[in-house]
């Protein structure tokens, strides 16, 4: 089964579904050298309007700046050098007939959450990162949402260090934690660039979904 992977940056997304038993593609505009599946640089929305319908499932990123929470909150001063692309990345998803989810990070993006997930959700990861998915043509089941409690942030806050089994994935000051850390946190070991990993998306996540897709069009085929 082939996978498309729009605005991929790294690969944080495109690892899970790997691992899920997926032949992925990345897009991205920017270069990705240590992306590690076959890559195309390209605008992702072009690239999708050619070229999605060779593909059994699309998954989609758009970058979330205009939308996040902390462009809305802590970077307003960022905000209006941000656009968003997420209508005109679903209406290219739609036009191409093919299964597709989209991520964004919890914020004022409009979009159906189909799927939320938080790093608790995955033995072995240290970051809650929660995501919503939207989801089209496939359904994957919604893991229970553990409580927060008792997971207290790794770092420095209002002058004081506070020890904790989760790590916060951004930023350089505060006592954020080693790039090593960090991977581990993350559940990604191909890169060691804080800003690839500060923006990429445990691949536990896409693992998760990849899962259900796989099963979901392996079974398709076999009753086509």
């Amino acid at each position: 089964m082939r996978l498309l992977d729009l605005f991929c940056c790294a690969g944080g997304a495109s690892m899970g579904y790997h691992r899920a038993g997926f032949d992925v593609t990345g897009v991205d505009i920017a270069p990705q050298p240590r992306y590690p599946f076959a890559f195309h640089q390209a605008d992702a929305i072009e690239f999708v309007t050619r070229h999605g319908h060779e593909f059994d499932i699309i998954n989609a990123c758009p970058p979330c700046q205009a939308d996040c929470t902390l462009t809305a909150g802590t970077n307003q001063a960022a905000a209006g050098r941000h656009h968003s692309l997420l209508a005109a990345t679903r209406r290219a998803l739609m036009a191409t007939g093919r299964p597709w989810v989209i991520e964004q990070p919890v914020g004022k993006a409009v979009m159906r959450q189909d799927l939320l997930l938080c790093g608790l959700m995955f033995p072995g990861l240290q970051v809650f990162r929660h995501h919503r998915f939207e989801l089209h043509r496939l359904t994957v089941p919604q893991p229970a949402h553990p409580t927060h409690q008792g997971h207290p942030v790794r770092g420095w806050r209002h002058g004081l260090y506070h020890d904790g089994d989760m790590v916060a994935v951004y930023g350089e000051g505060g006592g954020k934690g080693s790039v090593t850390q960090w991977q581990t946190a993350m559940g990604i070991d191909w890169t060691d660039q804080r800003r690839e990993l500060a923006e990429a998306i445990p691949p536990a996540y896409t693992h998760h979904i990849g899962q259900a897709a796989i099963t979901a069009l392996t079974t398709d085929t076999r009753a086509a």
